[in-house]
């Protein structure tokens, strides 16, 4: 008895893009804050939050996610990764019903901190699982789709808001709120029929299910199929010489070799967060209303401009990711987010000055409205680098750099600093736009600036390769030259693996002898 459906299984493009539903999650939660910013129900409900108070609210979710990420550690490597999806989906649901209920901020705060325990679990996991069920070939292209599907949350929830916002009373934002629930129960209940990691089948002495998995995955069921025996005997291989090196534990982390993929990870979801884009996503009102643009429907119609652009600048980079590489589309997005962060905030500088919108102080531009379209523009450009680069390859890389022995503890410190990151902006950026103004694009800029930098000295190619073959890539040393490793470093075939095997074997037979 299988477990799971053989047919969905023998699609690539299905059974690595459904998970990415538990993506998202996370784009209806920032959609679900930043569509109320301008709803009076929702602020006669929850007192008016000022700038200080919303940026809590709004930071409850990363806070929550920090947890559910750390949390990955053990479920992943305890239950599997196919039912820590199916865990966080259930989670969500808990949280999204307490939120859609909310009557006060302290119910709301809970219910968003229970989402976001969802949200950590499933955006650690869902790369994991992604990376261990494809082929090298589509593993950039069907990582890079949880960031896709995260944009895909931002625009669907935002747009049911924007519907619901014609809506008299609390029915405006509790409706969206309770809709959300819908995706991760079709995404708990779809897992059902999708196979387990054989990476994780292997690791927990399951052999024959792993092989027959991958029969299914890249065979079409056969187990002789050249590409299944490879990828089964090269997981083996990695499985027993990871069992020989040592126990898992945090310790492993700590390891030559392995604590600098630690730090690439994290320091690659760290820029993530620093580059601004969640600024443009969470308080775009915010920002949009610093440049002067005034009613609360025109508004509301340019945010969803943004939001599209985000859902359609995404595909290029699913379609090229893995024939682009990692590192160009890290270099580039970062410098043509610092470069737009600039100007954007070169023109709030410029052209504003402090006045009062809604009873608040606010620094914002009258008078020009050129000026006012310049800054939309920016922030439409600026919003559309991070979606072709940085925001798929953030996913995608942290994902496939780790030895399988750490993979699942690794790619959670990833995930966590994330959230740790987006749980800080998500908190200091309102009383930020609300004290040093344009000057926060600027802060923002320079982090960007300084990624492009990090990104070019430290982070080697790993486009193309099986997540085996990455060990070979990071075995050449380069720490602080990345650009001087071959992207054909560590390729090998069948006919390599078994030759390389029988070298091993002869090698042993000598020694014994």
């Amino acid at each position: 008895m299988r477990g799971y459906s053989a047919r969905i299984a023998g699609n690539p493009y299905i059974v690595g893009s459904f998970a990415c539903i538990g993506g998202g999650l996370f784009g209806l939660d920032i959609a679900s804050m930043s569509g109320v910013l301008s709803n009076e129900a929702y602020f006669n409900v929850f007192k008016n939050p000022g700038y200080n108070a919303q940026g809590a609210i709004v930071a409850s979710m990363p806070a929550g996610s920090l947890v559910g990420a750390l949390a990955v550690t053990s479920l992943a490597d305890r239950i599997g990764r196919k039912n820590t999806i199916i865990l966080a989906s259930v989670i969500w649901v808990i949280g999204g019903v307490i939120q859609c209920a909310a009557i006060n901020r302290g119910m709301l705060v809970v219910g968003r901190v229970i989402a976001g325990i969802s949200v950590g679990l499933s955006s650690t996991v869902v790369p994991i699982y992604q990376s261990e069920i494809t082929a090298p070939s589509i593993r950039g292209r069907l990582v890079s789709m949880q960031q896709w599907s995260i944009t895909w949350g931002i625009m669907l929830q935002y747009f049911v808001q924007f519907g619901c916002s014609y809506i008299n009373g609390t029915a405006s934002f509790r409706i969206p709120w309770g809709l959300q629930v819908i995706p991760a129960i079709i995404l708990g209940i779809g897992m059902l029929w999708f196979p387990e990691s054989p990476r994780w089948l292997i690791d927990n002495g399951r052999e024959e299910e792993a092989l027959q998995i991958l029969a299914d995955l890249h065979g079409k069921g056969d187990r002789s199929n050249g590409l299944v025996v490879l990828e089964f005997e090269q997981i083996k291989e990695q499985v027993d010489f990871e069992r020989n090196e040592g126990a898992k534990s945090y310790s492993d982390l700590l390891k030559p070799g392995v604590f600098r993929r630690v730090v690439l990870g994290s320091s690659l979801q760290m820029w993530s967060q620093l580059s601004g884009m969640n600024v443009m996503m969470y308080y775009i009102v915010y920002v949009f209303q610093g440049a002067g643009l005034t009613g609360r429907r025109v508004n509301l119609i340019a945010d969803s401009v943004q939001y599209i652009l985000n859902v359609a600048f995404t595909i290029p980079a699913i379609l090229y990711i893995d024939r682009w590489g990692r590192r160009p589309l890290l270099i580039a997005g970062s410098i043509l987010m610092g470069f737009f962060l600039c100007l954007v905030g070169g023109l709030q500088g410029g052209y504003g000055a402090w006045g009062t919108i809604n009873g608040s102080s606010v620094w914002v531009i009258t008078g020009h409205g050129s000026v006012t379209n310049a800054v939309i523009v920016c922030s439409y450009l600026c919003v559309s680098s991070f979606a072709v680069t940085i925001g798929p390859v953030s996913w995608t890389y942290p994902a496939e750099i780790f030895p399988m022995k750490v993979r699942a503890k690794a790619v959670s410190i990833a995930t966590a600093t994330n959230w740790l990151f987006n749980f800080a902006l998500a908190w200091a950026v309102p009383p930020a736009l609300s004290s040093i103004a344009w000057k926060t694009y600027f802060v923002f800029a320079a982090f960007n600036f300084a990624a492009a930098i990090h990104f070019t000295f430290c982070f080697p190619e790993t486009a193309q390769h099986t997540l085996e073959e990455i060990e070979e890539v990071f075995s050449q040393g380069h720490t602080f030259s990345a650009w001087a490793i071959s992207r054909d470093v560590g390729k090998r075939n069948l006919e390599d693996l078994v030759k390389g095997r029988a070298d091993d074997e002869k090698q042993g037979s000598l020694e014994k002898a």
